[in-house]
């Protein structure tokens, strides 16, 4: 069983390392800031056993903060005595606003300093994509969002974001490592590379894939000709009621055969890409031929803003598939020192905040 599944349970209270199987060379300071490092033998020399607080925050509104259980499994594998540390902390998917303590760590410098630059890092990107998404999910309303992001980073970021993207409110993603900390499987079908494997027989392709994978829900990708209609019809007169869905993924610099076939619909809007006219005529042109049940599920270059168009304007979209805008690193992360031996030191401008939201983390080796 997932970690997840036993902290929904409430059977643990924070996921560890078991889930996030962090690089042993943070131990070694490899990923530091190398002051940090020098900031660490300093300390041992010269002011051993001196006792800080370092306090976590950032400076935007409605933030759904992620990374906070990564963060506290960093500190309990890598600090030194981390037993002895008091840590208290918020939890994954809480709202947050500006200067809001998030975490806060209590103990020697020497112990867990060099270890700041990571955690500023691990909650500026999970935060930003957790928060991402939950504007996408708002705009969305009731429609299901498919985190499509694995072509937009590294590939060694997928665990983290797909994670992130959880929190912030996606149930579905493109790859199983987008899935591997929360226990799902990824899901997707068709890309362009399969129709076109096919000679752009797009009904080829759609029975191949039926064939060999009958147990999935097939969605088949629409927009290879540009003529999302007439590829939508051919496919549903194909497969029936098997056809669970088709996407459409028009890039934005063309206009769809619909358009050139009825100029007298242009003038009046931008027909490039995948836009509200064509959604509407495509859920048409489904509905009377008998084809109700086939879903439609767009996707490319969409944002939160394109969403909530398509939303006030009642457009038939079943599901939106979102990937770039998703990843955008928009939040930040300080951490600061600001008591020194349980006393206020802290640089101009900062202090000790106290919340009465963080919780005590206990050490449970």
């Amino acid at each position: 069983m997932k970690e997840l599944e036993l902290k929904q349970q409430g059977k643990i209270k924070r996921l560890t390392n078991q889930t996030f199987k962090f690089d042993e060379r943070v131990k070694d300071g490899w990923f530091s800031a190398v002051y940090f490092l020098k900031t660490t033998e300093l300390a041992e020399k010269y002011c051993k056993n001196r006792v800080v607080t370092m306090q976590f925050f950032q400076r935007k509104d409605h933030v759904i903060v992620c990374g906070v259980d990564e963060s506290i499994a960093l500190l309990h594998t890598f600090a030194r005595n981390p037993e002895q540390l008091e840590i208290t902390a918020l939890h994954d998917g809480d709202m947050i606003n500006p200067f809001e303590a998030v975490l806060t760590i209590t103990g020697k410098y020497e112990d867990f300093g060099y270890l700041e630059g990571l955690i500023d890092g691990i909650l500026a990107r999970r935060s930003s994509v957790a928060t991402n998404v939950h504007r996408v999910v708002k705009a969305a309303g009731n429609k299901s969002i498919l985190f499509m992001a694995d072509r937009n980073d590294h590939f060694s970021q997928q665990a983290g974001d797909g994670y992130a993207a959880f929190i912030g409110g996606s149930s579905a993603q493109a790859t199983h490592a987008m899935n591997e900390w929360w226990g799902k499987e990824g899901i997707g079908t068709m890309p362009h590379a399969l129709i076109q494997l096919f000679d752009g027989d797009i009904v080829a392709a759609s029975l191949a894939y039926r064939e060999t994978f009958p147990e999935d829900r097939l969605v088949v990708l629409v927009d290879y000709h540009n003529d999302v209609i007439t590829d939508s019809l051919k496919v549903a007169r194909a497969l029936g009621d098997k056809l669970a869905g088709v996407r459409i993924d028009t890039s934005g610099n063309m206009v769809d055969q619909y358009f050139m076939r009825n100029p007298q619909l242009l003038g009046q809007f931008d027909p490039r890409g995948c836009n509200k006219e064509l959604v509407f005529a495509l859920r048409k042109a489904l509905d009377d031929e008998g084809y109700q049940h086939v879903n439609i599920i767009v996707s490319g270059g969409l944002t939160p803003e394109k969403i909530s168009e398509f939303e006030k304007h009642n457009v038939p979209i079943n599901v939106y598939g979102v990937g770039a805008s998703l990843l955008e690193i928009n939040v930040g992360f300080t951490g600061d020192n600001v008591l020194l031996d349980g006393k206020p030191q802290a640089k101009a401008g900062r202090a000790y905040w106290p919340n009465p939201k963080l919780e005590k983390v206990i050490y449970e080796g």
